[in-house]
């Protein structure tokens, strides 16, 4: 948590309301997003009990497991739940842009969208991780055999889950995390793991505060649990006897289809309040302009869904292994950081706000240009090349040495060397010496607007959102023995579908 965040908390606390820390909205929502709200049996590791999915707000379809104990009925939901993904993700497919590559002497094709799935709270997306982990294995034939669509949803639903540890995706979101990302409410982050308490926060009914509104949305009878685990309560006084109720009527098809209604009725109940909620979180997270950067960042979701989906396709396809080898965690392990870290670039320049947690921590500051000399030029070298320089004059604290490299929103091509930290003559500011060098052209003369003015406010970080390559590793051939040498080619196995939970 930032220094402005923990502010943040404290001022909600003492006034009762949500308070803002982003001005604009950090992530992608689609014109038509999937909802997914799934509810499991406690006491089950991740048995599926119901769901309401659908990207129509007034008509969610409603999925349940009368006995989630059973195996059948359990892959038969699965089955229902491929039915409302796999359309979803197929329309999608219909449309692809051509996309410059190699200097625009080549061009590749992705599509101009990609799914976006949203659950209520980060549990939804563990549940959407191991389902799609016990379901992608499955075989269609032999012993205990499933629905086709079965594997092809727990492959699409393991894609999402990867995407979702991905820094700045948008394919697989849960909603507490995205209202948190832009509101910072008076309780602690696993009450916010509450999206009943948490939209109280943000907003609440009229006339009621935040935190009267977060309390009464504690109660599980007016706010039922956004899942996916029930309310003990719940299971014991009113689910359980509906299920042995179902049980006992299985060679009776009316007391069969009149138990299976009231189940139906029980389970929408818990379900409905969370579905309404995540689309008034949709609702203001709409509402807020999205930022610069988002965009190119959902391009690169759209990559990804381009490059998965291909795959699917091909011949040489399989279900994403159990576990990855040495080199192929690594790999992605080193794309996590890199993206962590440009995606954290891209917020703090995107928004102000967020910015202002970097000034208060010393990766940034802000302050006045009082000189330039954007004529300067270097002849030091072997030919002269333009190096401007100038003086900013902040009231930030200043953390960076000389030499240090630093770049600004207004700027991001441009980079700025430090050269002299000094403390102003008042004692109370500081005055900082930079020199300049790239994107302004390669001529001696810098372009108008290239370099910053006196009296121009500008901001200056240690965050670069630039290009970083990738680390070297080893071929996957050449998996050092300390690390289990190379591993053999991944072919699904019987044993690939066997879990102890499943």
């Amino acid at each position: 948590m930032s220094t402005l965040t923990a502010l943040a908390r404290a001022q909600a606390l003492a006034t009762g309301a949500a308070q803002p820390i982003a001005t604009v909205r950090h992530l992608h929502l689609a014109d038509r997003p999937l909802v997914f709200v799934p509810l499991t049996m406690a006491g089950e590791a991740n048995a599926p009990l119901a769901a309401l999915v659908g990207a129509d707000p007034e008509h969610p379809r409603l999925l349940i497991v009368p006995q989630p104990r059973n195996r059948d009925q359990r892959f038969a939901f699965a089955a229902a739940l491929a039915a409302e993904l796999l359309p979803y993700v197929d329309g999608l497919r219909g449309v692809a842009e051509a996309v410059p590559i190699d200097r625009g002497r080549d061009v590749r094709h992705r599509y101009v969208d990609a799914p976006q799935l949203l659950v209520p709270n980060a549990a939804g997306i563990s549940f959407v991780r191991l389902f799609g982990r016990s379901t992608r294995f499955r075989r269609t034939d032999g012993d205990y055999p499933v629905h086709p669509s079965v594997p092809l949803l727990g492959r699409w639903l393991t894609f999402l889950a990867d995407r979702a540890e991905h820094p700045g995706s948008s394919t697989l979101l849960a909603m507490t995390d995205a209202l948190t990302l832009h509101w910072a409410t008076g309780q602690s982050a696993m009450e916010d793991q509450n999206l009943a308490a948490l939209l109280g926060w943000i907003s609440p009914p009229p006339g009621v505060s935040g935190v009267v509104a977060a309390a009464e949305a504690e109660d599980p009878a007016i706010w039922p649990p956004a899942g996916p685990v029930t309310d003990p309560g719940f299971d014991n006084e009113r689910l359980a006897p509906a299920i042995a109720a179902y049980e006992a009527a299985l060679d009776d098809e009316g007391a069969r289809l009149l138990a299976y209604a009231e189940l139906e009725r029980l389970l929408r109940g818990q379900l409905q309040p969370t579905w309404e909620l995540m689309w008034r979180g949709v609702a203001l997270l709409r509402a807020l302009p999205p930022g610069a950067r988002v965009e190119p960042r959902w391009a690169a979701d759209r990559d990804a869904f381009t490059d998965y989906a291909n795959y699917v396709e091909s011949e040489e396809s399989y279900p994403q292994p159990r576990r990855d080898g040495a080199v192929a965690a690594a790999q992605r392990l080193d794309r996590l950081e890199r993206a962590q870290a440009s995606y954290a670039a891209q917020r703090a320049y995107d928004d102000p706000l967020v910015m202002a947690g970097h000034r208060l921590t010393g990766e940034a500051f802000a302050g006045v240009v009082t000189m330039a000399k954007p004529d300067r030029v270097d002849d030091t070298g072997k030919r002269p090349v333009l190096r401007p320089r100038i003086m900013v004059l902040t009231s930030d604290p200043v953390l960076m040495a000389p030499g240090a490299a630093l770049y600004s929103p207004a700027r991001p091509s441009q980079k700025g060397t430090v050269v002299f930290v000094t403390p102003a003559p008042d004692g109370a500011k500081t005055e900082v010496v930079l020199e300049l060098s790239g994107g302004m052209g390669r001529s001696l003369t810098p372009p108008p607007g290239s370099v910053p003015e006196v009296g121009e406010r500008i901001t200056y970080t240690t965050l670069s959102e630039a290009y970083r390559p990738g680390a070297s590793f080893p071929a996957r051939e050449e998996t050092p023995w300390t690390h289990g040498g190379p591993p053999t080619d991944h072919v699904p196995t019987e044993r690939d579908a066997t879990e102890d939970w499943s």
